[in-house]
């Protein structure tokens, strides 16, 4: 049966008197005192040190010529210990991104393992995550609607630094016309200079093509094309829909691929997939720190007695140019949908509410008199104060 308690006798490290002590395992344990009582010789240079010596010596005569020998600890015995990590209270940083595991790298280790013996399962079925021939993406690309055109990209470079000069020649060699660049389709007689210093990513358009009888040839062809080129990967951008729609990319792989066919392609994966301090790893929407900053409603409207005109609206209730215009913003906002900005906050209907704060989905007439007193007027956009104030 394991040990329940980590057992200490006779503890004399420093000015330690012949201590003896049991600590329940598996527990959050706080040594108090005063200063010079012994603590950090009990934590550090007994427990901590015994059980990093035992762990030294468990490794191979050829590892631990690299690692020196270590004292054994002033200590009669010490049962029920583990290979032990420490942290010098005195190195502790405040940087968000750094936790026991970074400080460690304990956490280094974790990645490794998890890439190299991890087992990818689609978030949708929970199936594990496959691989997917040539004939399959065919396939699947096949089975879109009549008349959607589409292009194939090889992704060749995904965020890593360089000029890539060299690269743009090569791909225009082998008879590439255009690539997509940092997201912007370039032609490749001239290819855009990169910052060296800065990470870019790079997708060659293998193929434009339309679904439609007789096509199935030419998109075998470009497809193995692709995936030979970029080691695997395929990209099939279908370009009649919005940029910002997330069904207009869609990743497929050799390598990996849902075996139900959801809309799902993951790359290889790498240490850097469980990375929160990698861009490819880290959450989009916290971007690894676990918090994300909100805009609280409360705030911006604090008091619902006050009208639009009276400044109900905190952030675009001070005086200044700036705010101004977003004071014409509000009144354009209130003629379009027919409220007045004398009416108290709390009394106005839900749908200018909702347009004050997210934002209205048509153009704001806006009319005014400048400081020569003439009349001018435009037409904008209305994101509202929320998204005002997020930007």
């Amino acid at each position: 049966m394991a040990n329940r308690e980590l057992t200490v006798r006779g503890a004399r490290e420093h000015n330690l008197r012949d201590i003896s002590v049991d600590l329940p395992r598996d527990s959050l344990i706080v040594f108090t005192g005063l200063s010079g009582s012994g603590k950090s010789s009990l934590a550090f240079d007994t427990i901590f040190a015994e059980g990093q010596r035992r762990y030294v010596e468990s490794l191979s005569a050829y590892a631990r010529q690299f690692l020196g020998q270590m004292d054994k600890p002033d200590v009669d015995f010490i049962e029920g210990l583990s290979p032990a990590v420490s942290i010098d209270q005195k190195s502790t940083s405040r940087n968000p991104r750094s936790t026991v595991g970074t400080i460690t790298e304990v956490y280094d280790y974790f990645r490794l393992l998890w890439s190299r013996a991890g087992e990818p399962h689609c978030p949708v079925c929970d199936e594990r995550i496959g691989r997917q021939t040539p004939q399959q993406i065919v396939d699947r690309l096949l089975e879109l609607a009549d008349g959607t055109r589409f292009q194939l990209l090889a992704p060749v470079v995904r965020g890593r630094k360089g000029e890539y000069a060299d690269l743009f020649a090569e791909l225009q060699t082998k008879g590439f016309a255009r690539a997509r660049v940092d997201g912007e389709v370039v032609s490749l007689s001239t290819p855009p200079t990169l910052e060296k210093k800065l990470k870019h990513s790079i997708d060659v358009v293998v193929d434009r093509l339309v679904v439609k009888d007789g096509v199935g040839r030419r998109l075998t062809d470009s497809v193995e094309t692709a995936l030979g080129l970029s080691g695997g990967l395929l990209v099939a951008e279908l370009v009649d829909l919005p940029a910002g729609d997330p069904g207009r990319e869609r990743r497929f792989s050799e390598k990996m691929a849902c075996p139900n066919d959801h809309e799902l392609g993951l790359d290889e994966l790498e240490p850097r997939t469980f990375s929160f301090n990698a861009p490819y790893g880290a959450c989009p929407d916290c971007t690894g720190i676990g918090t994300r900053l909100e805009v609280d409603p409360e705030l911006v409207i604090p008091d619902e007695d006050l009208s639009l005109a009276d400044g109900a609206v905190a952030p675009w209730g001070r005086t200044g140019s700036e705010m101004e215009y977003y004071q014409r913003l509000l009144r354009g906002l209130a003629d379009q949908l027919d409220f007045s900005m004398d009416t108290p906050w709390r009394a106005l209907p839900k749908r200018a509410k909702d347009a004050v704060l997210h934002g209205h989905e048509h153009e704001v007439h806006v009319k005014f008199r400048n400081r020569f007193g003439r009349v001018r007027q435009y037409s904008t956009g209305f994101e509202g104060v929320m998204e005002f104030l997020r930007r």
